[in-house]
């Protein structure tokens, strides 16, 4: 048997209470930066120098455009004369955008081409050949 959805006009009572789910969540969002600016303030009393600024989120920092990491795993690839890391393909990525070579950085490079090497990998245009001994 079949089940179909049929989506239709919102009633008033639903866009009354996404109104208020949505007011709710602002007002968590409000909290929640209130909340990080007084941990801001803690780390300052106890470390005067320290720059809480410096504390960014990573994930959106090294978006890269649709396709773009996997033309570059691909051109990477060809170019290649034996089997390759991915970890050797983090870093050719990480020197080309020009980002901080740290393990934070790395780990997460890392963690996007994997997802892109196992889509490639299950499209069948790479082939995987085990898995590498090096740290």
């Amino acid at each position: 048997m079949t089940v179909y959805l049929v989506i239709g006009v919102p009633r008033l009572g639903d866009q009354r209470h996404h109104v208020r789910l949505k007011a709710d969540l602002e007002a968590d969002v409000h909290k929640v930066t209130c909340d990080l600016d007084h941990l801001d303030a803690c780390i300052r009393l106890f470390d005067p120098a320290a720059d809480t600024r410096a504390v960014k989120r990573h994930a959106t920092k090294h978006r890269a455009k649709k396709g773009q990491m996997r033309r570059f795993v691909l051109d990477r690839l060809k170019e290649a004369t034996g089997p390759t890391t991915s970890r050797d393909i983090a870093e050719a990525w990480v020197a080309d955008c020009g980002l901080n070579a740290d393990d934070g950085t790395l780990v997460i490079i890392g963690k996007r081409l994997g997802a892109c090497l196992t889509a490639l990998q299950r499209g069948g245009v790479v082939v995987g050949e085990g898995f590498s001994t090096r740290n």
